[in-house]
């Protein structure tokens, strides 16, 4: 590890910081310093094995980010709004890696960003788990440190849960329900973003100080439907639902997601060439659920 240069990941463990991790030891091209806030856990250990060095590092403790980050060439962070639901908190700790990062020197900082819904809509669509990377992101730039920001499109493992089809009340048949319309939705596996991300680390010189949108394909929801159904061999239909009545289903995100897919409509700028170019080997969204149809089984 000695004479390569290190990238510290935040958040290793998890699904996005995990892969990244992992793509950037089978580069081989710099060492990885993995950040987790459990350091004996199970995939903490198998990043071991792997050869990555793993240290304890907390996103609400500046000490522990600081230690972490000594002496690495670079970064990749991704904040979790979903670990407290507080877009507050997650811009918090989103600024503080930027304040340390600019002390610290570093010379490239890959973001887990997203858009500042609210600000680009003047305040009428608020997406809280996208306003407060948009945030970071801006704050990043303003401090002047060497930052990418890597805009994910919607994950393909929602599918295995949240958005699951679900049995239609009046037939034999299944519904995807998400208020898209009929434009096109970007997805990507998540599993995917990590050669995406070391490709990014490889060149600088193309991505440093750039948003980039990152999407495997774009389908409407009457495609992911059509996919499902041939892969599952179950009838699965777009139940067509609208934004408002999304809104009104009243689980806790409802709102949030039907705002979503109204930002989603306005077509944000996801690059399926780009992420291509930069992961050769990205799954379709065919190719991703042929590979999980066990979480389908119950259906």
């Amino acid at each position: 590890m000695a004479n390569k240069k290190v990238i510290a990941v935040f958040g290793a463990t998890g699904a996005q910081g995990g892969s990244v991790a992992r793509a950037i030891l089978e580069n081989k091209k710099f060492a990885v310093r993995a950040l987790t806030r459990d350091v004996t856990g199970p995939k903490a250990l198998a990043l071991r094995d792997l050869g990555a060095e793993v240290v304890k590092g907390d996103l609400n403790d500046e000490t522990s980010v600081e230690a972490a980050l000594k002496g690495v060439y670079g970064a990749f962070l991704v904040t979790n709004f979903w670990d407290d639901l507080s877009i507050k908190k997650e811009v918090c700790q989103g600024k503080m890696v930027a304040q340390v990062a600019k002390r610290l020197g570093l010379k490239h900082v890959v973001y887990s960003g997203l858009e500042n819904v609210k600000r680009l809509t003047g305040g009428k669509l608020e997406v809280p788990h996208f306003d407060g990377k948009g945030e970071v992101e801006e704050y990043f730039w303003a401090t002047g440190v060497p930052m990418t920001s890597v805009r994910v499109a919607a994950y393909f493992e929602n599918f295995l849960t949240a958005w699951k089809p679900a049995k239609a009340p009046d037939g034999d048949y299944y519904t995807l329900v998400l208020p898209m319309g009929d434009v096109p939705m970007d997805g990507i596996s998540v599993a995917d973003i990590g050669a995406v991300v070391s490709s990014i680390f490889n060149s600088p010189e193309e991505f440093i100080g750039k948003a980039v949108g990152l999407s495997a394909e774009k389908l409407t929801i009457q495609q992911y439907a059509d996919v499902l159904s041939k892969c599952l061999g179950k009838d699965i239909r777009d139940a067509k639902i609208t934004p408002e009545a999304y809104k009104k289903l009243g689980f806790p995100v409802a709102e949030e997601v039907a705002n979503m897919c109204l930002f989603y409509q306005t077509k944000p700028d996801r690059d399926v060439k780009l992420t291509h170019r930069l992961n050769p080997k990205v799954k379709s969204f065919s190719q991703f659920i042929s590979e999980n149809k066990e979480a389908f089984k119950d259906m």
